[in-house]
């Protein structure tokens, strides 16, 4: 008699987290976690969203975790915090829970930022890169070719950030600055986890991404 083969059902619920919603959301990158949601419900899906601010613990059962942009003060404020997650973040990239960080979360995903203060904040070395603060803003629409098609964002740092390897980055700028408005890359890409400057918010202007990572998340 032959063995039954067994089938294991795709996954039809996911856990969000958004990253400290209230320090890291000048932009309204809330609008990630909407757009996330809805596209997930769409294809009957159903997702729960947790808030997790300083203090606030990590659930076991994450499957998403998004991030936004802040100030330098706000990175400050959340800098000894997100030292005490380090290590069940890293976890979950190991065990490939997708992460969208943006700006100032992207920033401190990275192993550093210097601000143009002098002032080191730690970042937690999930992507191999470093940001420096610059002297001059670099603001304005942002069009990145990338894996996932075109992405059009905006873009408002003036954090200079470098990638170990520039192979890494998550797009090739075609219009705006992006990392360092030198080098044409634009984010990083690690296993499951992204980071790029793009706010829009990013997921409400390309739906396209959206489902990449709703993919990758299922």
């Amino acid at each position: 008699m032959s063995k039954q083969k067994t089938v294991t059902a795709p996954k039809r619920s996911l856990t969000i987290v958004h990253l400290y919603p209230k320090e890291m959301n000048i932009y309204g990158d809330n609008g990630n976690v909407l757009a996330f949601k809805k596209r997930a419900a769409w294809r009957g899906v159903d997702v729960q969203v947790y808030l997790v601010g300083v203090g606030d613990p990590l659930p076991g059962d994450t499957d998403v975790i998004i991030g936004g942009g802040g100030q330098d003060a706000g990175q400050g404020l959340i800098q000894a915090d997100l030292q005490t997650k380090a290590t069940q973040l890293k976890t979950m990239v190991a065990d490939g829970v997708v992460m969208l960080m943006i700006c100032g979360m992207y920033q401190l995903f990275g192993r550093s930022f210097t601000t143009i203060g002098g002032e080191v904040i730690q970042g937690i070395g999930v992507l191999p890169l470093e940001t420096v603060g610059g002297d001059t803003r670099m603001i304005g629409n942002t069009v990145y070719d990338t894996p996932y098609g075109e992405i059009v964002g905006y873009e408002n740092h003036s954090g200079i950030t470098t990638l170990d390897d520039p192979s890494l980055a998550f797009g090739t700028v075609t219009q705006g600055d992006g990392n360092n408005g030198q080098d044409g890359t634009e984010g990083c890409r690690v296993g499951n986890v992204f980071g790029t400057y793009s706010h829009g918010p990013v997921l409400v202007k390309n739906p396209q991404f959206t489902d990449e990572l709703l993919r990758l998340a299922l």
